[in-house]
Order: C-alpha cells, then sequence, then structure tokens
C-alpha cells in the first residue's frame, strides 16, 4: 500500500483555466507484514497511458464521451495528458516544498499592480516574473472568481497510507502494542512516513 496526497488544482500561471493534479506519492509501499518495499523506477510514459485511460474511461462510464472517440484520444500521439515524476523529495523539509506548492494559492499580491494609465490589471508569470497579463478589471475578477471551489468540494484527498482510516488503525495498533496512556507516548514511535 502506497502513500498519496492529491491536490486538484484549476489554475496556471496566468490565473487562467489549466486544470491538473499534483501528487505526492511515497516511492513504495508497505506489504500486509508493516515491510515498506521501495520502487526501484517510475516510468512515466505508463503512467500517463493509466492516468489517460482512467480518465477517459470515467468520461465513458458517465456517458460524456463515447468508447470510440476515448479509443480515438488514445491513439494521439499527444492525448493531453502528461505525467512528471521528476521531483524527488528525500527529506521531510523536500516533502513539505513539494506540499506547500501543491496547495498554493491561486495568485501572489506581489506579482499583482494596476496600471493607471489603462486602467488594466498587471499580473506579473513566468519564470522569475518576468512577463505580464494585463487584462481590465472584470477580467481579473471573473478569472479569480472562476477557481473558487463549490461549497463542500474537497481539492486535497488522502489515500493509503496517508489517508485517516490508515493512520487510524496504526494509532489503534500503537495503543495495543504500548499500553501507555497517550501522553506519555511519542506518535512518531508508531508511524512516521517520512
Amino acid at each position: 500500500m502506497p502513500g498519496v496526497i492529491a491536490a486538484i488544482q484549476t489554475f496556471g500561471d496566468r490565473i487562467n483555466l489549466h486544470p491538473h493534479i499534483h501528487f505526492l506519492v511515497t516511492e513504495g509501499g508497505v506489504d500486509e507484514a508493516g515491510i515498506f518495499h521501495k520502487v526501484s523506477r517510475i516510468d512515466d510514459s505508463r503512467l500517463v497511458e493509466l492516468f489517460a485511460r482512467e480518465v477517459l474511461g470515467f468520461f465513458v462510464h458517465m456517458e460524456l464521451l463515447s468508447p470510440e472517440w476515448a479509443e480515438r484520444l488514445l491513439s494521439w500521439r499527444h492525448t493531453g495528458f502528461n505525467v512528471h515524476s521528476l521531483v524527488r523529495a528525500k527529506t521531510k523539509k523536500e516533502a513539505e516544498r513539494v506540499g506547500k506548492h501543491m496547495i498554493r494559492p491561486l495568485l501572489s499580491l506581489e506579482r499583482l499592480s494596476l496600471d493607471e494609465h489603462t486602467g488594466q490589471v498587471c499580473y506579473q508569470y513566468g519564470k522569475n516574473a518576468k512577463e505580464v497579463e494585463r487584462m481590465d478589471d472584470l477580467e481579473f475578477i471573473a478569472r479569480v472568481t472562476s477557481h473558487i471551489p463549490d461549497k463542500g468540494q474537497v481539492t486535497v484527498r488522502y489515500y493509503g497510507l496517508y489517508a485517516n482510516a490508515h493512520r487510524g488503525k496504526v494509532k489503534k495498533a500503537c495503543r495495543a502494542a504500548f499500553p501507555l496512556p497517550a501522553a506519555f507516548r511519542p506518535l512518531s514511535a508508531c508511524f512516521n512516513p517520512i
């Protein structure tokens, strides 16, 4: 069982529509005996294929896409799906940095300005914020508000080792193994995912 944290983001660097998912995944998983097994390598091209098939299969199941169109999309050289697994977090600090990137806010106030001559909102983006996207105030408001999640919509999900249910089982097993009161027992003795 691996540990997975998934964060849905709807925005790109220019506050534009760019739906994508960030995953923080353990490089392996725990077997039934509680032993962690590391995966030797991750094949991005295989993950792209699996991810595309799952998403398009869901669309077919929901009758939003015909099976013929799903197969047609999968046959394209560039399906529009991409996986990038080159970022590796070796320490807890690096994992926190990746996690902060996954849940970062839509925009940075430091990159936002107003061109008083034209009345346009300016938003700096790109590497070192060297490029500028210009828009009128209503366009800016429309872009920002289009990324507000619906009431009750969950944008960060936890699976496997990181899921609440699994962590609860580990905590319960820890209490059984160490009958000391919780105040005297460090949680790290029972569970340390990183």
